[in-house]
């Protein structure tokens, strides 16, 4: 077993590695209905209720591995039957209500939801009860919680409510698709849905003697998961897996620093538009300030440009942490570029569903990017470079960055800035508190990864963004 954050996430990988295995040996389709049993066989069920519920929510996630729901156009799916063990949202009063006579949260509820029995203990009417939370601010006991789910405190956007059923429902219109939901559902209950049968598909058919070139391109914050194995194996790994050529995700990232510096100095102000869950939520929420987020491609879509652009056949799996990405690369603008997206589980899943042990494996060089590219993924990294852009291009402006770590705090900047007092000229937006590295399609969650990320971008060949972008061989 590898290490992974939290049980839900291994039980998702072992459905993804079945599902994968299944689609190698080309008898997915026959024994789709058997997946659940082979990955909880017999009769006894250490998760649910019983085994045929465990096997009946399994039956879910092997429909969202393959795919999910084609009708549905977020790549963030709910599994209602799995939804139905966090108690209902609202305020509840606690057994620390001592029953006391002032009944200051009677006297503030302006709906009249607070009644009491004849022990003076108070209770909440949940059809009247409209959660402004004020009879919790007045007891002196702080007896009545906020009860939210994880996924609703998860979701700083506000796109998660509760439906009838008492399962999460996602408003596809709020969703930035960032996935924070997803790790924090302590039931796996919410998901995304994984294209890895499309890779499978692109390998196989450059195995079998199509006329194109596979590209696996990586997002930097691979050099802070698999820790089990040196970033050189997984390297060889992926060529082992199929696929031609290996290339950083981050070399788009020095050609979109270079040509972002640019646009900023032109323009006086700028949003990055880098991390596809923070451009999403500034179209939702914020739609005064689409015309300031950068004209740029993110680095996936900029290097994927780059490949298609002087390769003839050349077919782009992107692999990040990113649940976002697999949504940026539906858009119009991207779908062209990119062919399919895995995340660093997906890819763990891949792997072991062919049998490679990447330890066993000599170590191959992934060396195309700078320092500057490489720190994108985590927060502050796109800041630094556009710095690094502007002093190598010798443009004179005065960077005034504001590094947004997490849609909190990119709301908080978005704010000041549809009401003039923002304190900056270039908002890097990370949807992700961390940056890419706290994405929910990492392997590992953990702030020691920004130390990886910083030494990984020391140990870049090409020191600066113009050097790195000079030597581009593809």
């Amino acid at each position: 077993m590898r290490k992974f954050d939290t049980k839900v996430q291994y039980l998702k990988y072992k459905v993804l590695r079945e599902v994968a295995r299944q689609a190698w040996n080309d008898t997915l389709l026959e024994n789709v209905l058997d997946i659940p049993k082979i990955i909880v066989p017999g009769k006894t069920s250490t998760m649910r209720c019983c085994v045929y519920k465990e096997r009946a929510i399994l039956a879910e996630r092997v429909r969202i591995a393959m795919g999910g729901d084609k009708e549905n156009p977020n790549v963030i799916e709910v599994i209602d039957i799995a939804c139905d063990e966090c108690p209902a949202a609202g305020y509840d009063v606690t057994d620390s209500c001592r029953g006391c006579l002032a009944h200051r949260c009677e006297a503030v509820c302006k709906r009249g939801a607070i009644s009491f029995d004849h022990n003076h203990v108070a209770h909440i009417d949940k059809s009247l009860c409209v959660e402004c939370g004020q009879c919790a601010k007045v007891c002196p006991y702080n007896a009545i919680v906020n009860r939210k789910r994880p996924c609703q405190i998860a979701c700083k956007v506000k796109a998660i409510s509760i439906n009838d059923e008492n399962a999460a429902s996602i408003d596809n219109e709020k969703c930035t698709s960032c996935g924070a939901c997803v790790y924090q559902c302590p039931f796996g209950a919410i998901t995304d849905k994984s294209y890895i049968l499309n890779v499978i598909d692109l390998i196989k058919k450059s195995e079998q003697g199509s006329n194109y070139k596979l590209y696996a391109i990586v997002a930097p914050s691979i050099s802070s998961q698999f820790t089990y194995a040196k970033l050189g194996q997984v390297v060889s790994g992926l060529k082992v897996l199929g696929f031609h050529t290996v290339v950083e995700a981050a070399l788009g990232a020095d050609m979109v620093a270079q040509q972002e510096s640019r646009e900023l100095a032109e323009k006086g102000f700028l949003t990055s538009s880098c991390c596809p869950a923070f451009v999403k939520y500034i179209q939702t929420a914020f739609p005064d300030l689409v015309p300031f987020v950068s004209h740029n491609l993110s680095p996936m879509a900029t290097i994927s440009k780059y490949i298609k652009d002087t390769t003839e056949n050349a077919r782009i799996v992107f692999i990040g942490p990113c649940t976002a990405k697999k949504a940026e690369a539906q858009l119009d603008s991207v779908k062209p570029y990119v062919d399919s997206v895995l995340t660093f589980e997906e890819l763990q899943a891949l792997f072991d569903s062919r049998d490679i042990d990447i330890t066993a494996l000599e170590e191959d060089v992934l060396d195309n990017a700078s320092y500057f590219g490489r720190i994108f993924a985590r927060s502050g990294g796109l800041s630094d470079a556009v710095a690094q852009g502007l002093k190598e291009q010798h443009i004179d402006f005065e960077l005034k960055a504001v590094s947004c770590d997490g849609i909190e705090e990119c709301r908080t900047a978005l704010l000041k800035k549809s009401k003039n007092v923002l304190d900056g000229n270039f908002i890097e937006g990370m949807a992700c508190v961390g940056g890419c590295i706290g994405g929910a399609g990492c392997l590992t969650h953990g702030m020691k990864d920004k130390a990886e990320i910083d030494k990984y971008g020391r140990e870049a060949f090409e020191k600066t963004i113009s050097d790195a972008i000079s030597v581009l061989k593809l």
